[in-house]
């Protein structure tokens, strides 16, 4: 089993955005809200372990329909949720997001799916420094999953924060760990995470 290590690894903030977490919010996850203060512990692990945080934004257009494929699935969104300019796809302000962070806007569920995130990943610390990547944020058994598959294919190490992803359900929250622990990569407690962050053989 590999083990990771805080000097190679960047945190991923997943679509933390109001108009996911915020109460009465269009696409509102009430798990993810719940769990703010997990990953925002998470967050201040990393900052104190000098780990990138990078922040993404799932960001959808009012002038034309940028993820028909999505809004096919969710009619709602052709018309409201996520629009840019709006307050809706900014981080929520409990998670502290600061501008020395990154931010990676992204129009699919897949956070590298024609972002700068792969780019921005092999430079950040310098010529492909980074090897692995803890993921947090919402939802677990959509953007988050997908993101973790994506990174798992490009030989990135792949650390899922059990306790600060927040799914629609507790049956869909379950069945992504179990996938991401069986195929994709290593699930993870907070007090496991901040350990690593602070240099423990995790």
């Amino acid at each position: 089993m590999w083990h990771f290590d805080a000097r190679s690894t960047a945190l991923l903030v997943i679509d933390m955005q109001r108009d996911f977490v915020e109460e009465g919010r269009p696409m509102e996850v009430p798990m993810a809200r719940k769990r703010v203060p997990k990953m925002r512990a998470i967050i201040d692990g990393a900052r104190e372990a000098k780990v990138p945080v990078i922040y993404t934004q799932h960001v959808l257009y009012d002038h034309f329909n940028i993820s028909p494929l999505e809004s096919s699935n969710n009619p709602t969104l052709l018309t409201e949720g996520m629009r840019t300019g709006t307050d809706g796809i900014e981080i929520v302000p409990q998670l502290d997001p600061r501008e020395t962070d990154e931010y990676v806007r992204k129009h699919r569920y897949d956070a590298f799916y024609n972002t700068n995130l792969e780019v921005l990943l092999n430079t950040i610390r310098g010529y492909r420094a980074i090897d692995t990547l803890v993921i947090t944020g919402t939802l677990t058994e959509v953007c988050c999953e997908s993101t973790a598959r994506s990174a798992f294919m490009r030989d990135f190490k792949v650390v899922f924060a059990q306790e600060a992803t927040g799914g629609l359900t507790e049956a869909a929250q379950t069945a992504t760990l179990n996938v991401i622990h069986t195929f994709f990569g290593r699930v993870m407690t907070n007090a496991e995470i901040l350990a690593g962050f602070q240099g423990a053989r995790v």
